[in-house]
């Protein structure tokens, strides 16, 4: 796997569809979201700490964002159950997305093999997509590390809502 050639698009590219069963019992697809920005986060498995930090990182920022105009979907392979506990257990109310077919994770190129005390496997790359109203990508993050990540993400926020004011 190259370093030089990123799997997904480039910014201003089409994102790929999605639609996918999410904590609450709701479903998030693309089509849904059109008409407003958002963010699409990968993380590798629910209630583990990097993950955890991260989803209550989100939490704690979500009402700006939702001023911005801004929503917030995680996305794991985790199956249905163990999101709504990983819900529950941190009063996450933005939707968590089960992928658990692995369609999504592989079109957004965030399955990639891995390597821990020398064993390589497949897991989620933990990534961070930022995604225009018309469902171009705006900005992404790759091999994400949890600490200042989401106050990142908000400056990109503020980078597009600025360009959107001027272009009204």
């Amino acid at each position: 796997m190259s370093q030089a050639t990123p799997p997904f698009p480039e910014p201003g590219s089409a994102v790929p569809d999605f639609t996918m069963p999410a904590s609450h019992g709701r479903t998030v697809s693309l089509g849904a979201l059109r008409g407003q920005p958002f963010v699409l986060y990968f993380y590798p498995k629910a209630n583990t700490s990097g993950c955890t930090k991260e989803a209550c990182e989100f939490q704690a920022a979500l009402a700006d964002l939702q001023k911005d105009g801004v929503s917030v979907i995680g996305v794991s392979r985790d199956g249905m159950p163990a999101i709504e506990k990983f819900a529950a257990d941190h009063a996450l109310t933005f939707p968590l997305a089960s992928d658990a077919d692995g369609k999504v994770t592989e079109a957004y190129g965030v399955w990639v093999e891995k390597s821990m005390y020398g064993r390589k496997y497949m897991g989620i790359e933990r990534a961070t997509f930022l995604i225009d109203a018309a469902g171009r990508l705006v900005e992404s993050w790759r091999k994400v590390k949890v600490t200042n990540h989401v106050a990142a993400v908000r400056k990109a926020i503020m980078a597009l809502t600025l360009r959107a004011g001027t272009t009204d």
